[in-house]
């Protein structure tokens, strides 16, 4: 009995140890783990790739607007069944968009090795197309008429395709070269909005939506940078080279002045740009060289082609901030002068032909107007004429309270043509067609003045509400006997030419984030 019982309390003993031993090795409340740190070097938002030294930053934003008489999206009624104010035109235009943003940075012994991409997923009311005629269709988007994206369509909207994917930027950066899709050192650093929100508006360059380069940027600081680069001229660097021995009635009157004869690429456009960045804000000097190319004078190369002429363009940019009417006022504007470049003054988002319609027009069915904005101009056997432009644009920016602010925006451009090219497009056979009884003359001017008021209840979500007024004045005067316009169901009818204007207002909700 007394061996049982000395084995059932060295049994117990021995638990108690166990259990003892196993309590004592329980763990406490453990730390929590970082899986992802937080990195500082960059700025707010900025997050260590886990397993890496590289840190990250996702942005972005969600936007939904509606644009009333807005031709695109944000533009004038400036051309198309837009510029002809009849039943094919849009009244509004609605859109839904999400932008997504990815920025990375590393440290190496070359400086900071960054990577940036931007891209858009947009959803737009369409617009007609067709022959006027009870024939035509609404298309959403051009990935529509063929198949949708990668040529297969959406069953979810019936085929129509009606959403888009953008990509805005893409590029690296490393020892101060930047390659890939950015916006171009000719720009200044608001492109194309110095305080609004309207795509259009002239009188300076705006690759808002980034062009490819190779650029090399030099800091020197105090604020002080310097940047030479060569960038791709074809997506946003070129209007038209119009060969006016190819001009038709029907082209002429939507603005185009011949037949469009850019040729293969043979030369990037090479930027040079020097800013100096302050407290009180800063100032921008550009240039730009533009190579214009055209193919051949007829089908074949036996017909011989016009050589080469090179463009340019120059720009001045100020910025004053600190103004004493607020805190966070603050003044932008810029002017530029360009020669065979017109693409550096009505900047890639801002029309190049213009085609407007009124229902006023003297002894005539209607009034129009129209323009054309080109690089050079000439005819079979003949050289090219450059064309010159020049303008300016610009914003105050008045806060009334952290909530409210508002600006008031204005722009100007003017394109005129040489004599020589006046004399091939008004000697065409397509100007000829016309009959004018008046004045031949392609120069314009145009002027841009309009309003913004933006409110933010809370940070990063903002409403606007921006109005635009856009004027056109053109050179022409008396009436043309115009063909019949299929597209917009314009008839062939005698018109007065006059000076047209565009209204247009877009009320915006966008969370950045």
């Amino acid at each position: 009995m007394k061996l049982v019982k000395s084995l059932l309390l060295g049994s117990a003993a021995g638990l108690i140890a166990v259990g003892g031993a196993q309590a004592a090795d329980l763990p406490v409340k453990a730390k929590a783990v970082e899986y992802v740190r937080i990195c500082s070097l960059y700025g707010a938002g900025f997050y260590y790739i886990p397993g890496t030294d590289t840190c990250v930053k996702l942005g972005g934003y969600l936007r939904a607007e509606v644009a009333l008489n807005s031709g695109g999206h944000y533009n004038g009624q400036f051309s198309s069944v837009a510029g002809a104010h009849n039943r094919l035109t849009n009244d509004y235009s609605m859109r839904s968009r999400a932008d997504l943003n990815i920025d990375t940075r590393t440290a190496t012994e070359y400086g900071v090795v960054r990577t940036y991409f931007d891209a858009v997923f947009t959803w737009t009311s369409g617009s007609y197309t067709g022959t006027g005629s009870g024939t035509g269709t609404t298309v959403y988007s051009g990935a529509a008429q063929s198949g949708g994206f990668g040529g297969v369509g959406n069953p979810s909207d019936g085929g129509i395709a009606g959403g888009s994917l953008g990509v805005y930027y893409a590029f690296i950066q490393f020892a101060g070269f930047t390659m890939g899709k950015s916006v171009s050192q000719f720009d200044a650093p608001w492109t194309n909005y110095p305080g609004n929100n309207f795509d259009g508006l002239v009188g300076g360059g705006g690759s808002v939506t980034g062009v490819n380069q190779l650029t090399y940027t030099a800091d020197f600081g105090q604020g002080v940078t310097a940047a030479i680069s060569a960038q791709d001229q074809v997506a946003y660097g070129q209007t038209n080279i119009w060969n006016a021995t190819g001009a038709t009635a029907g082209g002429i009157l939507g603005g185009a002045y011949g037949s469009n004869a850019i040729g293969g690429t043979r030369a990037p456009d090479i930027v040079g740009m020097v800013r100096v960045d302050q407290a009180w804000g800063l100032f921008q000097a550009s240039v730009a060289a533009h190579d214009n190319h055209a193919g051949y004078y007829g089908a074949t190369e036996v017909t011989g082609h016009a050589s080469d002429k090179w463009g340019w363009a120059a720009a001045l940019a100020l910025s004053i901030k600190n103004i004493p009417t607020g805190a966070g006022d603050q003044i932008n504007i810029q002017g530029v002068y360009t020669e065979g470049a017109s693409r550096y003054n009505f900047q890639s988002l801002a029309n190049t032909s213009y085609s407007m319609y009124s229902g006023a027009g003297a002894g005539a069915y209607q009034s129009v107007g129209f323009a054309g904005v080109s690089d050079a101009v000439y005819a079979t056997g003949t050289g090219m004429e450059l064309t010159t432009t020049y303008g300016m644009r610009g914003a105050y920016t008045h806060n009334w309270n952290p909530y409210w602010n508002s600006a008031l925006y204005g722009a100007y451009g003017a394109v005129r043509y040489s004599s020589t090219a006046k004399g091939l497009i008004c000697g065409s056979a397509g100007m000829t067609a016309l009959a004018l009884t008046g004045t031949c003359n392609p120069d314009f001017d145009i002027a841009q003045v309009g309003v913004i008021t933006r409110w933010t209840p809370v940070k990063n979500l903002t409403f606007s509400g921006d109005f635009n007024w856009t004027r056109i004045d053109q050179k022409y005067s008396g009436t043309v006997a115009a063909p019949a316009v299929a597209g917009s169901a314009k008839p062939a009818a005698v018109y007065e030419l006059k000076d047209q204007d565009s209204f247009t207002l877009l009320l915006r909700a966008q969370r950045n984030w």
